[in-house]
């Protein structure tokens, strides 16, 4: 699966700015500090997005998921 895959439904940031691919999420990813790069959360949704470009299925719920959850705990 291309890393210019769209997600089912956006993945929304903080300002209303939306993530619509894999790429956009990896690109989001990579703009983090490293050390944030390296918290586990963060790390879940890498891997998420990597399964999903390589082996596409089911993985690319689950990279949304990631990226979601990954999101919401730094909101908080």
């Amino acid at each position: 699966m291309p890393w210019s895959t769209p997600f089912d439904d956006p993945i929304p940031l903080p300002g209303g700015r939306k993530l619509r691919t894999l790429q956009q999420a990896a690109d989001y990813i990579m703009q983090l500090s490293e050390a944030e790069q390296h918290e586990p959360r963060w790390q879940v949704a890498i891997e998420n997005l990597i399964n999903a470009a390589e082996t596409g299925g089911g993985w690319l719920m689950f990279a949304r998921i990631g990226m979601l959850r990954a999101l919401n705990e730094e909101r908080r």
